[in-house]
Formats: C-alpha cells, sequence, structure tokens
C-alpha cells in the first residue's frame, strides 16, 4: 500500500484541550490522503484528546521531551510521505488548509515551503502569513496583528513558521532536517534560510487559514521563552547570515537592546511586560549574558553547522542579501514587539 501523499506532524507535551480541538479540525479536512503522526513529548496520556476524532493517528512517545523540532525530526523518520505538515498542538486548521497547500506546493517543484494564514484566536487578527528576517538573526511573524483579510493574496515569502506550515521531504533530505539543538524558538527560522541558500522557494498561501491559541505550552512571556529565543536568533546568525552581516551583529544588537530599554520606559512592549513580571531589568540582563555565554561556547559546533549550510548552497551570498531586505523587519519594529 502506498504512503499518504500528507504527514500532518504534532508535537504535543501536555495534551488535553487545545490538542483535542486540533484533531477535531483535521477530521473535517476536505483532502483526505494523509495521515497524523502525534509526537507526545510529555508523560500524560493522550486518550481524552485522542477522542475528539475518529480519524486514525500515530502516538510516538520517545520518553523524553526532544523540543519542537526534535520531535518533527522523530516523526519526519518514521514516516514516508513526500510532503509533511507541521501543526502546532493549539491550532486548529479550517477544512481546506491542507488541500491548499498541497495545491500551491504542487504549481512548481522549486517550491519547498509553504506558509499558512495564521489567525490569533483570541483577538481575531493575523498572528502570520510567512516570516520576516531582521538585521540582528531575530525573526517576527509577517502580517502580527494586522486584520484578517490583510494578506489576502498568495505570493512568495521568506519562509514559514512552522507553526501550520507543508515541506517538500525531497528539500529536507538535501538540505537537512530541523537543528534540535535549538529546542524551542527559531528552528524554523533557521531550517527555512537553509532552504533559502539551497535555492528553494517559499510560497505564502492565504487560502490555508488556521485558528492558533498563540504560546499555550511555554508562556507568551517566560524566562524560558526570553533566554531560547535570545540564544537562538544567535545561533541563527551564525549558521546562515553573509559575512558582511555576521559582523554587524553586535551593532545591531545594541541598538535593538536600547530600543527595548526605550519601550521598558515607555510601558509599550513585550519587553516592558517581561520586566515587570521578572521584577527587575537585572533578570532580563541575566538572561542576555547567558544567551551569549551559550552562542560562544557553542561557537565551534555552530561554525561547522555553518559550513554544512554553504554545502548546499546554490545561490550567492549577495542574492542571499537581497532575499533579507526584501523580507527584512526592522529593529524598531522588534523594539516595539
Amino acid at each position: 500500500m502506498p504512503p499518504p501523499l500528507v504527514t500532518v506532524v504534532i508535537p504535543t507535551l501536555c495534551g488535553g484541550p487545545h490538542l483535542a480541538a486540533c484533531l477535531g479540525a483535521l477530521q473535517k479536512q476536505s483532502f483526505s490522503d494523509f495521515e497524523i503522526v502525534i509526537i507526545n513529548n510529555g508523560t500524560n496520556s493522550l486518550d481524552g484528546a485522542m477522542a475528539a476524532t475518529s480519524r486514525e493517528a500515530r502516538v510516538v512517545s520517545p520518553g523524553s521531551n526532544l523540543g519542537f523540532g526534535g520531535a518533527i525530526n522523530l516523526a519526519i523518520r518514521v514516516s514516508s510521505a513526500p510532503f509533511v505538515a507541521t501543526l502546532n498542538d493549539d491550532a486548529e486548521p479550517d477544512p481546506g488548509w491542507i488541500a491548499a497547500l498541497l495545491s500551491e506546493m504542487e504549481r512548481d517543484p522549486g517550491i519547498g515551503m509553504c506558509a499558512s494564514k495564521v489567525r490569533l484566536s483570541d483577538k481575531g487578527l493575523i498572528d502570520s502569513a510567512g516570516m520576516l528576517i531582521c538585521l540582528d538573526g531575530s525573526s517576527k511573524q509577517r502580517g502580527w496583528l494586522t486584520p484578517t483579510d490583510s494578506f489576502s493574496r498568495s505570493e512568495d515569502c521568506l519562509l514559514p513558521s512552522a507553526c501550520a506550515a507543508l515541506y517538500r521531504r525531497k528539500m529536507l533530505e538535501e538540505i537537512g532536517l530541523f537543528d534540535q539543538d535549538y529546542f524551542l524558538y527559531c528552528e524554523d527560522t533557521d531550517l527555512g534560510l537553509r532552504a533559502r541558500w539551497a535555492g528553494w522557494r517559499c510560497r505564502y498561501c492565504a487560502d490555508a487559514t488556521v485558528k492558533h491559541a498563540y504560546s499555550q505550552t511555554a508562556g507568551a512571556i517566560s524566562p524560558l521563552k526570553a533566554r531560547l529565543v535570545e540564544r537562538n536568533r544567535l545561533w541563527v546568525a551564525v549558521k546562515t547570515f553573509p559575512i558582511p552581516t555576521l559582523c554587524l551583529i553586535p551593532f545591531f544588537s545594541l541598538i535593538r537592546y536600547f530600543a527595548q530599554l526605550i519601550a521598558v520606559a515607555n510601558h509599550d512592549s513585550a519587553a516592558s511586560k517581561f520586566v515587570r513580571s521578572e521584577g527587575s531589568l537585572a533578570n532580563a540582563a541575566a538572561i542576555i549574558i547567558r544567551a551569549h555565554w551559550e552562542t560562544l561556547v557553542n561557537l565551534p559546533f555552530l561554525l561547522k553547522k555553518r559550513s554544512q549550510v554553504h554545502r548546499t548552497r546554490r545561490i550567492q551570498p549577495s542574492q542571499f542579501l537581497k532575499l533579507m531586505y526584501q523580507n527584512r523587519v526592522t529593529l524598531r519594529e522588534l523594539g516595539k514587539s
């Protein structure tokens, strides 16, 4: 019996009602030639959530928390479908989600990734219409907090958010899977930029819509998220940025820290909320120092991974810089978010 055309991978830590809603939404898909692989990174039973759907799903329990990228990699290795869809357990795809993504992917064999139109479930605004990149290595959701009728046309974009995305297995076999050393956050940015170096395109699919309950696992603002996001954006830069841009990372980082400091003083940013919740700027500074220290300690391994990225390179650094410029987010915009 041939494998299904699409494997939908859902990493989960807690299961619960969010996973049940996700599975219930998948049961209503108009496209039927797909399988569901759930990676249970936690220790909770998923029986309650599984009762939400009559569609068969394979549950794989690795015995420890592999993180987001590690969970997806495990599912890719135990499946063989030519297309892999990644889906957060707190995301609910509309009935035409898989069909729309697959239709866009099959238009051109050079398309290796497709991004969904992700809506915030509690605000009715866009969470993501693909991703943007900043010159300090940070990434941000394209279209974040814009009205849901924005980004109504399908078009090329830089890379998808793995919250709800479709990847071509052939591309993954060429460039490698998700880097699970990131554990959480930025692993989709890393993989997307590696794919762009290898000449693969990304397509935003406006008809592939998903409702997302943002940051239900690690929390919208938490020390864990702050440390991993700060560390991992440095790792993304070391692994994938052209040398001239990489050398400017300290300069761009200082500008961003200054912008965030102003935003904290004005009480109008996520950084301000984090500082208030954690008690002081000293705690925030400690997280930044730790992120830079972990990057320095792991620098030999990161440089080795950088060389692997360039072994699959099919475009010139000037072309990659053009992609970054066309899909950039400014430091000022990051400082306010």
